[in-house]
């Protein structure tokens, strides 16, 4: 939780992110993820000044477990001095004890966030998915809370100026507005009307151009000029049994490869679950994503 400290911007965790999106639909399967098409409410998880602590806290955990369709979880909330924002035990269940960073106790209105990257750790835990260290999970919790529809919470959470600043989470504000954009790119929903910080709106358009951009690889029909044009020579490349020819340039998405017998193929990644597709080199086709079902206009 970063409270009056700098705050990290751009995407440093953008390929863990993308690790993470493609995990949640392996794992979760693309029928699973289909029915989180709706985000929280604001309403529902709206925490007035005036309401009783601990009875408000409650409120906001079940709207949160519901949403999350954990029908036997409890949560007993709580409140005591931390350095992170919010802790759970990931027990057996079906209780489950999460602490609140006591500066909740007067910034009420963050509380939702807060539980909505805890909760997300409890559907994790249920559903046995989890990255290799502690540092992935994290970004792998906000990934998933933020694609599933709770996470809009954690990016209006962010809010900074000259003389201080608050962000939860372990993703970067961009990082945050990319994942939103890409769930908002699927299930044609804005969540920008909600934004009550500022800066959360301004790091989810630039995570939206981010995300604009994955549409706009080649072999992609979307492509600009300059990426096709860089295709079409790695494409030549490819094509060419002079060992001189060279390979394609560092960083691009897509690769060549050429079996014994059949015709040239690339692969790219899908744009909307980053799952590698692969497809001959033969100029227009339409593939179909066999992890999230898109279906992609190509030009190989």
């Amino acid at each position: 939780m970063a409270d009056g400290g700098p705050v990290v911007h751009g995407y440093p965790h953008l390929e863990t992110v993308r690790a993470a999106i493609t995990a949640l639909y392996r794992r979760l399967s693309y029928d699973t993820v289909q029915t989180f098409s709706t985000s929280v409410a604001p309403a529902d998880v709206a925490f007035c000044d005036t309401d009783e602590l601990h009875l408000g806290a409650q409120r906001v955990a079940r709207e949160i477990v519901r949403h999350f369709r954990l029908p036997d979880a409890r949560l007993i909330v709580g409140f005591r001095e931390m350095t992170h924002a919010a802790n759970v035990e990931l027990a057996a269940g079906p209780e489950y004890f999460v602490e609140l960073n006591d500066r909740f106790r007067t910034h009420r209105r963050d509380i939702g966030a807060a539980l909505a990257h805890e909760v997300t750790h409890v559907y994790l835990h249920r559903a046995d998915l989890a990255f290799p260290t502690t540092a992935e999970n994290e970004i792998l919790t906000d990934t998933a809370a933020t694609y599933l529809g709770a996470g809009w919470l954690l990016l209006d959470a962010y809010r900074e100026d000259a003389a201080s600043s608050q962000k939860l989470g372990y993703l970067t504000p961009e990082e945050f507005g990319y994942v939103l954009a890409k769930r908002s790119l699927v299930f044609a929903e804005d969540p920008s009307v909600w934004f009550t910080s500022p800066q959360a709106y301004t790091a989810y358009v630039k995570g939206m151009a981010q995300a604009r951009r994955d549409e706009q690889q080649p072999p992609l029909t979307a492509a600009g000029w300059a990426g096709r044009r860089r295709y079409a020579r790695d494409r030549r490349h490819a094509l060419d049994p002079c060992p001189s020819a060279g390979d394609p340039r560092p960083g691009v998405p897509y690769s060549f490869t050429a079996g014994d017998r059949g015709p040239l193929r690339v692969s790219f990644p899908c744009p909307t679950c980053r799952q590698r597709i692969r497809v001959p080199v033969q100029g227009r086709v339409r593939a179909r994503c066999g992890l999230c079902r898109t279906v992609l206009e190509c030009d190989t």
